[in-house]
């Protein structure tokens, strides 16, 4: 079995929760990736690069894969499991269905009408801990992305905060609804996770049958 993280939106293989999740695995003596899914130009980010960045990380001897992906890296996950049969299993944390319907109001009508515009949108980078721009096409290659389309039941658990003040639960909640193969935990949390980090591991462990 072949197991790789995937970070979350603006975000790096340095997060708190990757470097945490990653050293147990190093604890266990089994091996996790952990891509950069900004690939050097956070501007240019888009969701279907992200999918074919970690489809290109998959063993062409077909050994069978599990993906532990974070927010977007959660949503990126779900697409690779509904594209590539190799995909296993996946563990998706606060997963971010329904990304845009969340964050664009956020941001507001003349905000996005002025990232259209002008291409460009500063956005707070936390692995850089910098603002970087990215380009208004993230968000028109994301409108591609529906969920009702995930429809291959791969065993999944889902581990979400109850307290999720950038993707509500119900978001987990509704995906979960009409697919018998997907497990959803809540967790007494918010979007960040990092004060679970212990039932995350234990919860992962078991469904992955790990050591």
């Amino acid at each position: 079995m072949q197991y790789i993280y995937l970070h979350g939106f603006a975000s790096s293989p340095n997060s708190t929760k990757a470097r945490d999740i990653g050293d147990r695995f190093a604890k266990i003596q089994t091996k996790l990736k952990i891509p950069d899914l900004n690939a050097g130009d956070f501007s240019q980010l888009t969701i279907t690069r992200q999918i074919a960045q970690v489809a290109a990380k998959f063993s062409h001897n077909s050994t069978p894969v599990t993906l532990i992906g974070s927010s977007l890296g959660g949503l990126t996950a779900a697409y690779l499991g509904q594209e590539y049969l190799q995909v296993e299993r996946l563990v998706l944390l606060a997963p971010a269905f329904g990304f845009l319907s969340h964050w664009l109001p956020k941001l507001g009508d003349e905000e996005v009408q002025r990232w259209q515009q002008e291409k460009y949108i500063m956005v707070y980078h936390y692995g850089e801990e910098r603002s970087i721009p990215l380009s208004y096409d993230f968000v028109k290659d994301a409108t591609q992305y529906q969920e009702n389309f995930l429809q291959r039941p791969i065993p999944t658990l889902i581990l979400h905060g109850k307290k999720d003040e950038v993707i509500p639960i119900e978001a987990s909640h509704d995906f979960a609804r009409s697919r018998p193969w997907v497990e959803l935990v809540e967790l007494d949390s918010d979007h960040a996770l990092s004060n679970v980090m212990e039932e995350i591991w234990q919860a992962i462990r078991l469904f992955c049958q790990l050591p």
